[in-house]
């Protein structure tokens, strides 16, 4: 992986984000994107969860990890924003903080959904009186992701209360949030019981990083996700389940994610460096990839990709 790409150390049990290395001034300068959160919607460990794949977080927090989320930050004007708003925003918005602090009482210049799955939105309740008594956070949304918060308590009401404020987002319209940063929604198939759902392309002003958190099946986008991957610079892609049976006594096809022994199979033909650009995301508490010593981390990174690090940060 290029240089400029800053591993640090996972979200401490206080929230906190340990403080990264920067190789130069430049590029202390330029925006860039940091994981707040690689976990599926519930998080890890997952409520309710007894099973082996949870105990040992359970039994360490140090092991625990936040639902997916992706800040992206300009330290040159102090803005920040997210991609998507997740049940971890408390925590999530203390480690952001400790990164890149702010003044404001929230301090987020916006909010962007993918999609309406529990743990891609519903950290927006934090907004409302009851917590932050936020004024006007701009949240970018899909039309049928708008209609959705426009309809349905409580999220009607931080609209009518003007703690929110939606901004249209549209498939394949860069939407631009300062001078040096634009992103770029796409439709992705998922199951789209109540909105639509879309990955977002961020560009900056040398990099371009891919979000892809959910989505069906590879060979069920009229996209080739290869030749997305060719065009980015670092693509953080949906990594859900590693296998299939992941989930016994379960139809998994019932909910389809693009395994991540798939994946691996679909990516072999990539030239090297692309294959080094793919991270994984958005793991479901019994992906055996949470656990970096395991056999399923060490085959990723046989393949050539990696999986995504909590606090990790890249410069664009």
């Amino acid at each position: 992986m290029r240089a400029i790409l800053n591993r640090v150390s996972a979200i401490c049990l206080s929230g906190l984000v340990c403080s990264p290395i920067v190789a130069d001034e430049r590029e202390a300068n330029e925006p860039y994107v940091v994981v707040l959160g690689v976990a599926q919607d519930a998080g890890f460990p997952q409520a309710g969860c007894r099973k082996k794949c949870c105990q040992a977080a359970w039994n360490d927090q140090k092991l625990r990890r936040y639902a997916a989320c992706l800040a992206i930050v300009d330290p040159q004007t102090g803005q920040r924003w997210l991609i998507d708003c997740t049940p971890d925003f408390r925590e999530q918005l203390r480690a952001l903080d400790q990164l890149s602090p702010t003044n404001q009482t929230v301090g987020i210049d916006g909010i962007l959904l993918t999609h309406a799955h529990i743990g891609h939105y519903a950290g927006l309740i934090h907004l409302g009186r009851e917590v932050m008594g936020a004024n006007g956070v701009p949240v970018y949304a899909m039309p049928r992701m708008r209609r959705f918060l426009e309809e349905n308590g409580p999220w009607e009401q931080l609209i009518r209360l003007h703690q929110i404020a939606i901004r249209n987002l549209a498939a394949g319209q860069p939407v631009k949030l300062n001078r040096r940063i634009e992103v770029t929604p796409f439709l992705v198939p998922h199951r789209d019981e109540y909105s639509e759902t879309v990955g977002f392309s961020i560009q900056g002003p040398s990099r371009t990083v891919i979000y892809i958190p959910d989505i069906d099946k590879w060979k069920r986008w009229e996209i080739r996700i290869e030749d997305i991957v060719a065009d980015a610079d670092i693509a953080y892609l949906d990594g859900t389940f590693f296998a299939n049976g992941e989930l016994p006594g379960r139809n998994m096809s019932q909910i389809p994610h693009p395994f991540v022994m798939e994946s691996i199979e679909r990516f072999k033909p990539l030239p090297a460096k692309d294959r080094d650009k793919v991270r994984f995301t958005h793991a479901n508490h019994t992906n055996p990839i949470l656990d970096p010593s395991s056999s399923a981390t060490r085959a990723v990174i046989a393949a050539g990709h990696h999986v995504a690090e909590q606090g990790e940060r890249f410069s664009f």
